[in-house]
């Protein structure tokens, strides 16, 4: 037997009922005839006799059934669509902001009574349930009629159902869909629409009590805020936004009767399926006449909504969807790594299980530190200069910026188009990070060649060695045996010669400063054969540098030229702490949360210490300078006055190439190489670009717009 795979809306959905035979109906009638006897002691228990004769053990049997039922049923708060939301000045932005990413299990967003147009409530009222103001849940002379018109039937028909009712069923329905498992989602799902007596029984009890402890108003706007109108969306607020592209205070007359249409079958009259709009216009007309009927709309008013048709010319519909793959384009690498903290963000609650669970019930607003008025430029230069499409080996790029002084992240972009679906999106897509570790992105990393030796340089300054000591840069292979390592987790004693060259080229006798500049091999093995291998991977790890798979940094002698895999990220943040004076600060992107409340909760503060001495930083920041100024890393100065200093980094056979910078203000890591395989950059280009320019193309231009925004001061 094949599986049946639709929705469960879909697959639980109502289906015409097939012609029944004479036994069959025969049958049902007894049935009928049990519960319409039932009925009686029903209607008896809330106070509301019959004009029919029952006997009193039927009524009494009926009336102990109904009191075993709890009093009240609590109207949860029904799961919304969270909201992920970065920094934007340009147009369209609310309060400097701007939203780029929906993520839910169930498209709503919850709102007010005032919230809604008058016309929908009056649609569903009128529509739907017209006593809805004189009855006390349960309507009786409805349920009466019900039963009286259909006694061939196992139970109560819909048509019995009060506004109140559904609004009991639909939360039933909600916390289905809540169940852990698929099966218990199915099993719950039966027991809260299963067409039987007793079903309806408890539904009209808990009708009874939630009018006894909530308002009309209150049942009303709870009804429309859980009620489903199909493809995943709920409630009249995401309702009117997916097929109007309005608000919900803001429906028309007949788009609001359209809406109220789709509740009972949303498989045959949601809107997003135009075979539908037939079967839509008519019952939108259906509860257009009644509610000109009891005078909730003009004559005028009527005529003037039936002649608008219910048609592709009638809908504005907003396309969307849940989740990082249907983000705005520039942001989904950012927002998945968002998604991937939610159990670090403390606002949303006090455990990590917590918080997803909160998460996962939704309404919250996450104000991010991402900044679109230079996000978008950074993704633009990173997918042109590193084609995601590039079909002759695996080309990468990431480029990040976090802020100085805080760690707030401003931008991160990747070339490749984020797609993390079961099927993916071909080559010119991922769903792994190249800016963050595995944990938070699924990257293993990528060598960072000479980027690493800023912390090289700094456990030489930091022993009471100066930049302008002389130091051996000549290529030469030593003895892995010289180097000391007194990392209690070392994976020494090293052995064996280590042979090595300069990219760069020359040698012989220089200042630490100009090998800095010119990113000399030889001297930075020199200066390491002075110190402790352990010492420089303190450095590195004060200045917050990670493996992106989670291991301790190695300290192997090749360590000291750059082999450790690392994130992006860490090595932006840790280029920051040289021009915050030595002041590190932990990456975050957490600016605030709003709960679903409108309660402002806390987001993630900067973590910020002194990881070295301001008068260390200033030393590594003038060698730096020298880096952008006049070495290795001019091609990705700007030229716009701003003070910045840097480092590159190219591995064996450019297989990865780095530059790292920062001004006072922001700090950026571009990475260009490869995310599999190992083809050289030296022989690729793009357009005028070298493989081994590319980096530098992209620092140059998006580094010149950040410091349009942010400028810089004077570097230490």
């Amino acid at each position: 037997m094949t599986r049946d795979t639709r929705p469960w809306y879909l697959r639980h959905h109502p289906a015409e009922r097939a012609p029944e035979n004479g036994l069959v109906r025969f049958l049902k009638g007894l049935s009928g005839l049990l519960a319409f006897s039932l009925l009686g002691g029903l209607l008896l228990a809330i106070g509301a006799a019959p004009v029919v004769g029952v006997t009193g053990v039927i009524a009494a049997s009926t009336t102990g059934i109904f009191e075993e039922l709890p009093e009240y049923l609590v109207v949860d708060r029904p799961n919304e669509r969270n909201t992920i939301w970065a920094q934007y000045t340009g147009e369209g932005n609310t309060n400097g902001y701007f939203p780029v990413a929906t993520v839910y299990l169930q498209n709503r967003q919850a709102v007010t009574f005032d919230e809604i147009s008058p016309f929908a409530i009056n649609a569903a009222i009128d529509g739907e349930d017209h006593r809805f103001y004189e009855h006390n849940g349960v309507d009786t002379a409805s349920v009466m009629r019900a039963v009286l018109g259909n006694l061939g039937s196992q139970g109560i028909d819909s048509g019995a159902s009060t506004i109140t009712m559904q609004l009991v069923k639909n939360l039933f329905v909600q916390r289905a869909l809540e169940q852990p498992t698929e099966a218990a989602r199915d099993a719950a799902y039966e027991e809260a629409t299963a067409q039987s007596f007793s079903r309806k029984l408890a539904e009209m009890k808990y009708a009874i009590g939630l009018e006894k402890r909530y308002t009309k108003q209150e049942i009303i706007t709870a009804y429309l805020n859980i009620s489903f109108f199909g493809d995943n969306t709920y409630g009249i607020e995401a309702a009117a936004q997916r097929y109007y592209g309005r608000a919900a205070k803001d429906l028309t007359l007949e788009q609001a009767a359209s809406l109220i249409a789709i509740v009972q079958y949303p498989g045959e009259r949601g809107l997003d399926n135009p075979d539908n709009f037939a079967e839509n216009q008519k019952r939108r007309d259906t509860i257009l006449y009644a509610m000109e009927d009891v005078g909730s709309i003009t004559k005028d008013q009527l005529n003037e909504a039936l002649a608008i048709p219910v048609d592709a010319s009638t809908l504005a519909p907003v396309e969307g969807g849940s989740g990082c793959i249907n983000a705005m384009v520039e942001a989904r690498w950012f927002c998945d790594f968002v998604v991937k903290n939610i159990e670090n963000f403390e606002g949303l609650g006090a455990t990590p299980v917590e918080r997803r669970a909160n998460w996962e019930q939704g309404g919250y607003d996450l104000y991010t530190t991402l900044d679109l008025d230079v996000q978008g430029n950074a993704h633009n230069q990173t997918t042109f200069w590193a084609p995601p499409n590039e079909p002759a080996f695996g080309l990468g790029a990431a480029t990040v910026s976090v802020e100085v002084g805080t760690g707030r992240v401003l931008t991160m972009a990747e070339n490749k188009r984020f797609d993390d679906s079961i099927t993916g999106g071909g080559g010119d897509t991922s769903a792994v990070n190249y800016n963050t570790s595995a944990e938070y992105g699924g990257s293993s990393g990528f060598q960072s060649g000479s980027t690493y030796k800023l912390f090289t340089l700094i456990a030489w300054l930091q022993a009471g060695h100066s930049l302008s000591d002389s130091v051996d840069g000549t290529a030469r292979t030593v003895q892995q045996s010289q180097f000391v390592d007194t990392c209690a987790d070392s994976r020494g004693p090293w052995g064996g010669p280590y042979p090595f060259k300069n990219d760069s080229g020359g040698g012989g006798s220089m200042s630490v400063l100009s090998a800095t500049s010119g990113s000399v091999n030889g001297a930075f093995i020199s200066m390491a054969l002075k110190l402790d291998l352990c010492a420089i991977r303190n450095v590195a790890e004060s200045l917050g540098v990670e493996r992106a798979d989670g291991d301790k940094l190695w300290t192997n002698p090749s360590s000291v030229l750059g082999t450790n895999q690392v994130t992006p990220i860490s090595m932006a943040g840790a280029y920051a702490a040289i021009a915050a004076g030595g002041v590190y600060c932990k990456p975050i992107i957490l600016d605030k949360i709003v709960g679903p409340d409108g309660q402002d909760l806390p987001g993630q503060k900067p973590e910020c210490r002194q990881a070295i001495s301001p008068d260390i930083a200033a030393q590594a920041s003038v060698a730096l300078r020298a880096v952008m100024t006049g070495g290795t890393g001019s091609a990705s100065n700007p030229g716009d006055g701003v003070p910045i200093l840097g480092k590159t980094g190219t591995t064996d056979d450019s297989i990865q190439t780095w530059i790292v910078t920062s001004t006072t203000r922001v700090a950026t890591a571009v990475w260009v190489g490869n995310s599999v395989g190992f083809y050289p950059l030296s022989r690729y280009g793009v357009a005028d670009a070298s493989g081994s320019q590319l980096r530098h193309r992209i620092m140059n231009a998006t580094m010149a717009v950040i410091n349009g925004k942010y400028g810089g001061g004077p570097l230490p």
